[in-house]
């Protein structure tokens, strides 16, 4: 089992900038694939970014590259999500993800899921 607890959401102007933290405790970090997914209110959950066990292979949703980054740290058993230029579109409840198996851009692919923090971009 793993556990999933984000931090880091509030209130941001837009062009501010944000960074997500989700910190993950049971299973070993290091082999677990992280993502990130947000959802907006009446919107469909939408893939962010993901991240392989080792870092070296990120992947990105279509309206976030370039803007923001995903990274971690396995020592402190946490996945970043940095956020830069943020748009009111941005606003949404972003969740962590992780999965021992799959390098996968679909929710429900992803075993283990946080409970979400609140992003609010103004415009």
């Amino acid at each position: 089992q793993v556990q999933l607890v984000e931090s880091g959401g509030g209130l941001v102007q837009a062009g501010g900038s944000l960074r997500l933290s989700c910190v993950a405790s049971g299973r070993a970090f290091g082999s677990l694939v992280l993502g990130w997914f947000r959802q907006a209110p009446g919107k469909e959950r939408e893939f962010v970014a993901a991240i392989t066990w080792s870092g070296d292979t990120t992947n990105y949703g279509d309206s976030v590259k370039g803007r923001f980054t995903i990274s971690r740290d396995n020592a402190k058993r946490t996945v970043y999500l940095q956020m830069n230029s943020l748009k009111p579109e941005d606003t949404a409840v972003y969740y962590c993800a992780a999965d021992p198996y799959q390098w996968t851009s679909n929710w429900y692919d992803f075993d283990y899921r946080g409970q979400g923090t609140q992003v609010t971009v103004s415009s």
